[in-house]
Formats: C-alpha cells, sequence, structure tokens
C-alpha cells in the first residue's frame, strides 16, 4: 500500500501569511479597472513599455498615434511599476531581494518572456488580469499556455535537477 501525498498547509504556500498576496491582488485589479474605467485601455505592461519606448526610439512599432498621444499617463504607469518594485525592494524590505540564479540565466529567461510577450500580443498582466476578467477568448487561451509551459518548464528543472 503506498503513503498517501500530504496536502500543502495554508502556510507552506504562503509563508507571509495571505493578507500581503490578497491585497496585492486587490491592489493590482483596481489599477487595471481605473485605467480601463478612465481611459478605455486594457492595462497590460508590455504595451505601455512599447509606448514608452517612443521617447527613445524612431522604429514605427514604438511610434504609433495611439502611442504617441498616450504616452505620457503611459509613461508614468511604467515609471511606477519599476520605482515601486525598486522601493520596496531596497527600501521597504531589502532582506528579499536576492536571488542565487546566474545573471546570464536571468538575462536568458527575460529574453525569452520579451519573446512570448510578442507572440501572444500581450503580457500576463494583460491577458491575465485584464483579458480573462473581461472574458476575453484570446486571453484565456494565452492565459493556459502560459500556464502550461510555465508549469511543464518547473517540471522539466526539477526533474532534471538544475539549480540556481
Amino acid at each position: 500500500m503506498t503513503e498517501p501525498i500530504p496536502l500543502l498547509a495554508l502556510a507552506d504556500l504562503f509563508p507571509r501569511g495571505i493578507l500581503p498576496y490578497a491585497l496585492g491582488g486587490l491592489l493590482v485589479g483596481l489599477g487595471a479597472s481605473i485605467i480601463y474605467l478612465s481611459t478605455g485601455v486594457i492595462a497590460g505592461a508590455s504595451t505601455f513599455l512599447e509606448s514608452t519606448l517612443s521617447y527613445v526610439s524612431d522604429i514605427d512599432r514604438f511610434n504609433r498615434f495611439t502611442y504617441l498621444q498616450s504616452r505620457g499617463w503611459r509613461f508614468a504607469f511604467t515609471a511606477g511599476i519599476v520605482s515601486g518594485a525598486a522601493i520596496w525592494g531596497l527600501v521597504l524590505d531589502p532582506g528579499i531581494w536576492t536571488t542565487e540564479v546566474q545573471w546570464w540565466r536571468l538575462l536568458g529567461g527575460g529574453f525569452l518572456v520579451g519573446i512570448g510577450t510578442r507572440l501572444g500580443k500581450g503580457c500576463t498582466s494583460g491577458h491575465g488580469v485584464c483579458g480573462v476578467g473581461s472574458l476575453s477568448n484570446t486571453s484565456i487561451v494565452n492565459v493556459a499556455t502560459f500556464m502550461t509551459f510555465a508549469i511543464g518548464t518547473a517540471q522539466v528543472v526539477a526533474a532534471l535537477g538544475v539549480s540556481p
């Protein structure tokens, strides 16, 4: 007879408690809702970053009319994401701002995520938070694809015994 697999306790899944995650989710949803209700724009971070690049690039993709027309508040959104993470990581809780992952793996992962956002025509925030919330079929398929590949990659990496 085989032993039953023990279920993870909430404390294992949420070592800092549920409140920070619930509060973060509510704030993300609130921010996405405010942007959509006030502008009609779905708040996807990759598109916002793309529009911000219009300040420094002459490439047509970054200089679309809608990007140029709205890049001021899109820049503020992008700067808020970056500065908010930096303030949290450097000032409020510097103890967790570390990783043992080698820089080249982080760079490679970031590059692959960038390719994925182009292939999927958006990022996890746009599709996952806003698209699924509005029952977009495209976003539901994209999120299912993101999750399938993320879970599959994690399983392969764990099976191979790859460490940071």
